[in-house]
């Protein structure tokens, strides 16, 4: 586990290029925000994470599936996770923050990542 990477991972740079090729200006890994978004917009006041299907547990992803062994550490583990995640989206969310999460499986697939900018910018009313 110590080889896994929290920053500048192989989805999270391939988003980044995306959103430089489309003129978006962001800062990565903002560290005076709660949770460290992966990637920041102020213009927008927009938090992006870049979330690990494994470690974040997307629901009705086949990486989202749960160790089967040494549940005992796995489980606590990865469900801490999701709720420390959603304690961070909440303080973003009244600090005046967007916050959106992209998928790793969704980074993987550049149609899908495509039409997941658009939403985001869409809900914003900013078009890109």
């Amino acid at each position: 586990m110590s080889s896994i990477k929290s920053k500048n991972t192989v989805p999270e740079i391939l988003l980044a290029i995306k959103l430089k090729n489309k003129g978006v200006k962001f800062k990565k890994h903002e560290n005076n925000l709660p949770g460290k978004p992966d990637l920041v917009i102020d213009r927008y006041k927009l938090a992006i994470f870049v979330h690990g299907c494994f470690w974040h547990q997307h629901k009705g992803c086949k990486r989202c599936s749960m160790p089967k062994t040494n549940i005992k550490y796995w489980k606590p583990k990865l469900e801490g996770n999701i709720k420390r995640f959603n304690n961070q989206r909440r303080i973003l969310n009244r600090m005046g923050w967007h916050v959106f999460v992209v998928w790793e499986c969704q980074v993987k697939k550049d149609v899908i990542l495509d039409k997941k900018i658009q939403y985001i910018f869409k809900k914003l009313g900013v078009d890109v």
